[in-house]
């Protein structure tokens, strides 16, 4: 596999350095589809966040502070074409570390991790405040300016893309960073430090800590010198962040879990919408914050929806994530797939009936972790598979009978972070993404992102918004100044 004899044993990059954990400890990241090791990584603890928060200090209080805002701009516009032309590259790491298939990773994640850098390249010279006419003898304006050194903390489901969604507005708005990346994904995290290092990305502006969450997330969410935290991750992560974060009062910006309603109307395009259902939940085996993973299916055509659902269920083919005719490749580990087939068990025993999938896939190798594309019918929201965050591949089907009761149980939820509609009536459509309690309202679409639109959550999906033009608010402070001419 030619990603894999590029890889070789991971260190940290802290202070424009590459360097070793300083009580010397490593752990490895593991292929998930063949559940051999790829690499030895560094295992970063207190002590290196401790180094790299203080490199990213120095670097915020000086060179990078000197940088004009046009040659910030020309920096991320240039890691940008960089990424893209790695592209093939990075999706073979992205793919081999976490079990994503090449084709996703190649034709999604990559290009709109570049495109995200360039759009953001573009917002460096416009952050700008505002003039105020408050009264004669008084000129009052107010300035946006860096937050200071932010730490990102990044989920294993789409490693480079959301890395990318924190690191181009954090370093558009002139922050400095510390980027914890998850101890399954590293290996994209590094690329991310090659590129700024090649770019010229001045020293200590941006550090990587590889290590356990516990304990290197952590120290980074408790240190004082850090003013804001930009997390992804589950609400439970999150919940322990803020409780953390409380002690220093820093900044937050939680991107977190989600139980996303899919609701199909009787006048939908039927077919469209059984292809937006398949990509709402089975895109990246399930493992996407805002999968579609509660479909519900008005009563008049609930039949003959599941029945073209199924069939396309069993076109799709779970192997090999090198291989571009795979459509499913395995979870992103061992422990992962263990809690979702568990997941699976709980609906089989609440009873809840499959009528696709439903256990380990077999992908004639003996190894790796698969799991079938699974679907239950006859769900209720009251079942655990329909109130809690699986996080793979496995969808629950459940009815509803008018407009108002599609919207009430879609809203029958603890989280908020993304939602579908689909029907040709507009009035409907707009009367549902307005009621549904969600950040992003896809309507006879799904899975649709851009770096100009927010992404975000309600609820106990989180708070603050990434991309978009409102993604630099997470990284800017807003500052008032009142000069006296009297």
């Amino acid at each position: 596999m030619p990603a894999a004899q590029k890889i070789t044993p991971g260190r940290l990059y802290i202070g424009g350095q590459w360097v070793d954990a300083v009580a010397g400890h490593t752990f490895t990241t593991i292929n998930p589809a063949t559940e051999e090791a790829i690499t030895t990584i560094a295992e970063g603890r207190a002590e290196d966040i401790d180094r790299a928060v203080q490199a990213a200090r120095l670097a915020f209080d000086g060179p990078w502070a000197r940088l004009s805002a046009s040659d910030r701009g020309r920096l991320l516009w240039k890691i940008g074409d960089m990424i893209e032309a790695r592209l093939a590259e990075i999706s073979e790491v992205e793919s081999l570390d976490s079990g994503k298939t090449i084709t996703e990773a190649s034709r999604v994640d990559v290009p709109m991790a570049a495109d995200c850098f360039r759009y953001f390249a573009g917002w460096a010279t416009k952050i700008h405040g505002d003039t105020l006419a408050i009264r004669p003898g008084a000129f009052t304006f107010t300035l946006r300016q860096p937050v200071g050194v932010v730490g990102a903390i990044v989920p294993w489901n789409f490693p480079f893309l959301l890395s990318s969604w924190k690191i181009a507005p954090a370093l558009a708005a002139g922050n400095t960073m510390v980027i914890k990346p998850a101890s399954q994904t590293p290996l994209t995290a590094l690329r991310f430090a090659e590129i700024c290092q090649e770019a010229g990305v001045p020293e200590g502006v941006f550090n990587v800590v590889t290590g356990p969450g516990g304990k290197v997330g952590m120290a980074l969410v408790r240190d004082p010198r850090v003013d804001k935290i930009a997390f992804t991750g589950s609400t439970d992560v999150g919940k322990q962040i803020m409780r953390e974060a409380a002690g220093t009062l820093k900044r937050l910006s939680l991107e977190l879990g989600g139980k996303s309603p899919n609701i199909v109307f009787a006048d939908a395009d039927m077919d469209a919408a059984v292809r937006g259902a398949l990509t709402g939940i089975f895109y990246n085996k399930g493992e996407v914050c805002a999968a579609g993973s509660r479909l519900f299916l008005e009563d008049s055509i609930h039949d003959q929806f599941m029945t073209k659902l199924t069939d396309r269920v069993k076109s799709l083919k779970v192997g090999d994530p090198m291989d571009k005719a795979t459509r499913m490749g395995p979870v992103v580990s061992k422990g992962q797939m263990e809690t979702v087939l568990s997941y699976i068990e709980s609906g089989k025993q609440e009873g809840a009936r499959v009528v696709a999938g439903g256990g380990r896939a077999d992908v004639g190798t003996g190894k790796g972790y698969f799991i079938q594309p699974t679907i239950f019918d006859g769900v209720t929201n009251e079942m655990k598979i329909a109130r809690e965050e699986i996080f793979g591949p496995v969808l629950s089907v459940i009815p509803f009978r008018s407009v108002e009761d599609g919207i009430a149980q879609g809203n029958h939820t603890a989280y908020g972070l993304a939602a579908a509609v689909w029907t040709r009536d507009v009035s409907k459509a707009l009367k549902a993404a307005k009621a549904i309690r969600a950040g992003t309202v896809w309507v006879n679409a799904y899975n649709l992102f851009d770096a100009a639109l927010p992404f975000g959550g309600f609820k106990e999906s989180g708070f603050g918004r990434e991309m978009g033009s409102v993604g630099l608010d997470n990284y800017t402070e807003v500052k008032t100044v009142w000069v006296d001419l009297s």
